[in-house]
């Protein structure tokens, strides 16, 4: 595997503060940029996050939180 010198360099950074051997860091790296990413919705510019669990706010709670 031949990696740029910025990169080895960095990689090497990596491993030697984490005190793990170089190829442990570069298998991390290489699975975390392959895996499936949590894919986020944007309306209007405005990221749209999941709904949560439980009933939803209601005017009296609003008004609560607003004051």
């Amino acid at each position: 595997m031949n990696l740029d010198p910025e990169v080895l360099t960095k990689v090497r950074i990596l491993a030697k503060q984490r005190g793990v051997p170089l190829g442990i860091v570069v298998s991390e790296l290489i699975r975390n940029a392959l895996s499936p990413r949590e894919t986020q919705s944007i309306r209007n510019g405005v990221p749209i996050f999941p709904p949560s669990e439980g009933p939803p706010p209601d005017l009296d709670l609003v008004n609560r939180l607003r004051d």
